[in-house]
């Protein structure tokens, strides 16, 4: 696998769209790549952005659902944002130059704007979008990269039947190729002023190009941490 990040200029509020951004510095782009956009340029370049407002009144708005009664010592509310769970409901103030940065209001969407971009412009079939972010671990000091978004490619590599070296029958894994190739690009992309929020994937013989729906999310009762996630309360803030 091969990762390549890509410089910018600084990208403000009000002044980009994120074609714009890719006409200037994405200048090539092969067949059976992916390529990944850090979350943050593709909120400023859609104008999902805030400024002059409570942050936590802003977390309450974005949040699907808040953990009620969470105090910690970092001022931070824990919340489900589009079926991850993210402090603050994803916004952050990095590099946002006095404005606090929201996800995306559609991530998928704005995943499949930037595909059918890629596939026009540089005339493709086979291409694959991430549009990325960083997140904590529990118990782990420092942030990771994830995906809040994929298109163009199946996210997830399902080896349930399959057998390990030993003959094995596997009965639960699912390699997550979407956060896996998310956490890569975030690390290479780096989280402060590197100025490279973008980066090309090319030499990915293990992902499969191909558009289909599928189901990522897991209910809390379902999930294999419910008994912490449903030892807590959490309400509804749309």
């Amino acid at each position: 696998m091969k990762i390549i990040e890509v410089k910018t200029t600084k990208i403000t509020p009000g002044k980009f769209k994120l074609t714009e951004v890719l006409d200037k510095y994405l200048l090539r782009f092969q067949e059976n790549s992916i390529l990944a956009v850090t979350s943050k340029i593709v909120s400023i370049c859609e104008g999902s952005i805030a400024k002059n407002t409570d942050k936590h009144d802003l977390v309450k708005k974005e949040a699907d659902l808040m953990m009620v009664g969470f105090n910690n010592k970092y001022g931070m509310d824990l919340t489900i944002k589009n079926n991850i769970l993210i402090p603050n409901s994803g916004i952050d103030e990095s590099n946002g130059n006095g404005y606090f940065i929201l996800w995306p209001k559609d991530p998928y969407k704005s995943a499949k704007e930037i595909w059918t971009y890629l596939k026009k412009r540089f005339k493709l079939k086979k291409v694959g979008v991430i549009i990325t972010d960083s997140k904590t671990t529990p118990l782990k000091w420092g942030t990771t990269g994830t995906s809040i978004a994929h298109y163009g490619f199946s996210a997830l590599n399902n080896y349930i039947g399959e057998k390990d070296i030993f003959g094995r029958k596997l009965s639960f894994t699912k390699a997550n190729i979407a956060d896996g190739l998310g956490a890569a690009c975030v690390l290479a992309m780096g989280e402060g002023k590197e100025q490279t929020p973008i980066c090309i994937v090319e030499d990915v013989p293990f992902v499969d190009f191909t558009i289909k729906k599928e189901n990522l999310t897991i209910s809390i009762e379902e999930d294999l941490y419910a008994p912490l996630l449903t030892s807590v309360k959490w309400k509804k803030t749309t």
